[in-house]
């Protein structure tokens, strides 16, 4: 029974032998990144990468939802690069254009 299932998802058409499978797998390592980049302080988030991170992650979690055979794996890895993308933009932001919230919750502790 596993033997059969191994040699299905061997024989995919987005399986292992193929760069449809190996692509969005070494893609993982930028979601990765974008997570370890929430130790960061929000000065060193860049906007137009967050920007492309975000915006390509939702394109591309579409496509491969889309195309034939339904690629799962480009489909969570873009989904996943999408949320980190958000996540890291609204830090920026928060950072950037609503300051007075860290100043206020710092007062506030006093």
């Amino acid at each position: 029974m596993a033997a059969s299932k191994l040699q299905a998802f061997w024989n995919h058409p987005a399986g292992p032998k193929t760069i449809h499978f190996w692509a969005p797998t070494f893609k993982w390592g930028i979601s990765i990144a974008n997570v370890a980049d929430f130790a960061k302080p929000p000065e060193m988030i860049s906007y137009p990468q967050q920007v492309v991170v975000a915006c390509s992650g939702v394109i591309w979690a579409r496509w491969g939802m889309v195309i034939t055979p339904i690629n799962w794996n480009l489909s969570s890895v873009n989904a996943a690069m999408a949320v980190t993308g958000v996540c890291q933009l609204s830090r920026k932001i928060r950072h950037d254009y609503f300051p007075d919230e860290k100043d206020d919750a710092a007062t506030s502790k006093e």
